[in-house]
This record gives C-alpha cells, structure tokens and sequence, in this order.
C-alpha cells in the first residue's frame, strides 16, 4: 500500500493563459509583499523603541498583506466564528505553504515555526520581520524555548502553531503532538491563558484533485507556488474558529492536545485521519 506521502500531485504544465496568471499574479503578489514587508521594517524603527515586544501597528500591515494575497489569487476565503479575545494561543491543522496567509489573513497572530525556516530563502525573511517564534527541535534547548514562549504570552502575543507537527494533503489530520502544549502549564499561565482550536479547510478548483493546495512530504514551494498562481479558476478556504477553552479546564497537556486534535478533526468536512 502506497504512503500518502509517496503520492503527490500530477503537476501539469502552464499553458499561455497560465504563465500570464503566473506573471500577473506573481508580480502583483510579490509587489504587495514586499512592499508591506519594507513598510513594515520602517514602522518597527519606530515602533520598537517605543513599545519594545508590543506591536500596536505592524500586525495590521501583516493581515492586510494576507487579505490582499486572496484577493490576488481570486481564491474567496471564508471566514466562520470569531477569534478569541483572551489571552493565549491558537492550535489549527496544517495543510500548506497558504495557510500563514489564511490564519494571518483572519486575525492578528504570530506563528510558532521549525528553525530551519529562518533561512529559508524570501519565506524566512518574512517570517522574522513577522515576529515568528523559531523553535529547535533538540531537547537541549527546550528550557530556552520555555522561556521565549513565556515572555511572548505574558506580553499578549497570540502565538499561533501547528501541532501535527508537519503539514498534509489538505484531506487529513495527522495526530497532534503533545509537547508544545506543554508551555502553557508552566508558572501559572495555566490560570490564565485560553487555547482556540481553528480548522483550515482548503476546496479544490472545479475538477481538480482533491489535494491540489495541500503541501506535503518532498514537494518543492516553487512548483507549488506556480501550480497555485497558474489555476485559471482557483477554489476557496475556510477558516473555523471554534469555542476557546480555558487551559486549566484540562489536567495535563495531553488531555489539552486531545481536546483540540478531536474539535478540528470532527469540523474538517475532507479528513482522512
């Protein structure tokens, strides 16, 4: 039986119309990218110095930038529920390269990435000048990475992060891992912080396959990019904010990571599991 991770999409060639959505749509997004990333490191001179690890202005550069991006694409997304208002972190599935767009798109948050993502060409420049939180794998830094966790929270950063701890095919969930959880029941932040768990659903363009945004295993982000900006109609994403829960309501973060696992695999209309 073939791994799902051993199946990828047939990736079929532009055709004149789809190297002139390439072109129009690659220069248009990448203009409005870039020019919000410039705006953005200019405001930071500012903002900064002023309100250190608070960010009052940047995020909203940010959404815009990832509003404009589906606008861009023509790719409607869809927004259900409504994002939380206390203080903690978001938990949702992960699916694609897009979905930084679409979670950044539906509120204001700062994503929780692998280090290897900070040198990363183009994407990890964003993502530090975005205020993501690089987190290494080795145990030997886990108490480091604790404390960087708890000085964003305790600032009222809405850390966002994706506890299947890979991204998929768009049709499943994997199962989440636990040990991210753990940052909340540290020094009492348990008492204090809410968890929100959000489902991202990716609908394919009419007739294509069922997995075409997903982005998983081998598959390079150029070819996908250009899959993406090629599709003369594209299909949509929505985003599902579902009811926040109070961290302390849950013994331990296997418990937590369970509850929130269950929520977004039971909402998510194409999970394989």
């Amino acid at each position: 039986m073939t791994d799902w991770r051993d199946d990828p999409i047939v990736v079929e060639k532009p055709g004149l119309l789809g190297w002139a959505l390439v072109a129009l749509r690659g220069l248009t997004l990448g203009a409005v990218t870039y020019g919000g990333l410039l705006l953005l490191l200019l405001l930071r001179l500012i903002e900064r110095p002023l309100f250190g690890q608070q960010r009052p202005i940047t995020p909203f550069i940010t959404q815009f930038v990832c509003r404009a991006a589906f606008v861009i694409l023509r790719m409607p997304i869809i927004v259900r529920g409504q994002p939380m208002r206390q203080k903690g972190a978001v938990v949702a599935n992960h699916a694609s390269w897009l979905d930084i767009f679409a979670l950044n798109a539906a509120q204001r948050i700062y994503f929780v990435s692998k280090s290897e993502v900070a040198s990363w060409p183009a994407i990890g420049w964003l993502a530090r000048a975005t205020g993501t939180v690089f987190i290494n794998r080795k145990g030997t830094e886990a108490k480091a990475q604790q404390e960087v966790f708890e000085a964003r929270l305790r600032a009222g950063h809405r850390l966002c992060f994706f506890p299947e701890g890979t991204s998929t095919d768009a049709i499943r969930v994997l199962p989440f891992k636990s040990s991210l959880f753990q940052a909340f029941y540290t020094h009492g932040l348990d008492r204090v912080l809410f968890i929100q768990p959000v489902t991202v659903v990716y609908h394919a363009p009419p007739e294509k396959d069922p997995r075409f945004y997903g982005w998983w295993g081998n598959m390079e982000f150029g070819p996908h990019l250009l899959l993406t900006l090629a599709a003369r109609r594209q299909g949509r994403v929505e985003v599902i904010f579902h009811p926040e829960v109070p961290v302390d309501a849950f013994p331990s973060r296997k418990e937590l990571a369970a509850h929130c696992e269950r929520v977004i695999r039971t909402s998510h209309p194409l999970a394989e599991g």
